[in-house]
């Protein structure tokens, strides 16, 4: 936590070096659109720009990858039960054969084994 601190007050150190450094007041046309102010607040604006596209088009894929990763652990939530309920019936068949009572009350998880 105090690593990420010293990095945010270093990069707010150089940025402010930066914008003192590059003072010089320039005007930026784009199409009909004139933009005028220090060079450091012009080049700043391009990279919060920049930024802004760069999330936007991360975001879509990432909801998506979060929904995928919801449905998958609930499959693996499931395959797990199933795969208990398997080694239950595998060790209690040892044993004695199962009962249609006893596969019953495994499939509802009434009967718990270690393994």
């Amino acid at each position: 936590m105090i690593i990420l601190f010293i990095l945010g007050l270093a990069l707010g150190a150089v940025s402010v070096v930066f914008a003192l450094q590059n003072v010089a007041i320039i005007t930026v046309t784009f199409f009909s659109w004139q933009l005028t102010g220090s060079l450091a607040l012009i080049l700043m604006l391009a990279l919060l720009a920049g930024f802004m596209a760069a999330v936007l088009l991360l975001v879509p894929e990432s909801i998506s990858k979060y929904f995928k990763y919801r449905n998958l652990k609930k499959e693996n939530e499931h395959l797990a039960e199933e795969l208990r309920k398997q080694k239950e019936l595998t060790v209690f068949a040892k044993n004695v054969p199962p009962t249609k009572d006893d596969i019953e009350k495994i499939e509802n998880g009434a009967i718990h084994h270690s393994a």
